[in-house]
């Protein structure tokens, strides 16, 4: 069963509740005590600063994309000392939240760090909505591939997470480690961290990017680090029963 995630309007607009802070080589370029909370999309939340909130200087560089939900944008140039950041704000001037249209969201990847509070986050701003649950269980779990046990455990962490299915994390002493070959995919989860992943091979099967697992979770996944997970239901080549019960792909 997925945990339900709360669907938040695209169009939103809601106060944050902490300090969020962004870095560029170590130079401050922005500090909200706290931010706004905007859904730009349902995804996730964008932060938008006041124009007092912003330390870096912003130079217009033309209109950006049109949003669906803010309207047309504008975009800039963040000066810091003698670097030039390209395109690294926005403004949406006809935003149908008047208090919006002189504000300005910054883009993730132009800032090497950001904070809230003193802890780093990653990846995109953190929906207050999103819940992550990592749980010691003593669920049976059994991964089959070409009818050859690859995977068998019986204490297994349970994750949770709004809006995902429930994913078992087994230690690598239950699987089949010298099936599995590491690649150069990882993902990123700005509630659990950086994954890497590996491709199952058994006899002439071999189903790619279907293991991964994270070494150095952050705060909310650290009961999985160093176990690794089985996307039950990207591959139809791969059985995940818990508790003798299929999940994932039928």
């Amino acid at each position: 069963m997925v945990q339900r995630a709360v669907v938040v309007p695209p169009g939103t607009v809601e106060p944050g509740s902490v300090r969020v802070r962004a870095y560029s080589s170590g130079v401050l370029v922005a500090d909200a005590d706290p931010p706004l909370l905007v859904w730009e999309h349902r995804f996730y939340p964008q932060y938008f600063f006041t124009p007092d909130q912003v330390t870096a200087e912003l130079r217009p560089t033309g209109p950006g994309r049109r949003s669906r939900s803010l309207g047309p944008s504008e975009t800039f140039d963040a000066v810091v000392g003698d670097r030039v950041l390209t395109g690294a704000a926005q403004r949406y001037p006809e935003a149908p939240v008047e208090a919006l249209r002189t504000m300005t969201t910054l883009t993730w990847s132009a800032f090497d760090t950001w904070l809230a509070e003193e802890e780093v986050i990653h990846t995109h701003a953190r929906d207050p909505y999103v819940r992550v649950d990592a749980m010691p269980s003593d669920r049976h779990v059994r991964v089959v591939a070409d009818g050859v046990v690859v995977a068998e455990s019986r204490r297994p962490v349970v994750l949770v997470q709004s809006g995902q299915p429930p994913r078992y994390y087994l230690p690598r002493t239950d699987v089949r480690t010298d099936l599995l070959t590491a690649t150069d995919t990882v993902s990123h989860c700005a509630y659990k961290g950086t994954a890497t992943y590996w491709t199952l091979r058994v006899g002439d099967l071999v189903v790619p990017d279907i293991v991964w697992g994270y070494d150095a979770p952050l705060r909310e996944g650290l009961a999985v680090a160093g176990l690794v997970c089985f996307w039950a239901e990207n591959s139809a080549d791969l059985e995940v029963y818990v508790d003798g019960e299929r999940i994932g792909r039928p």
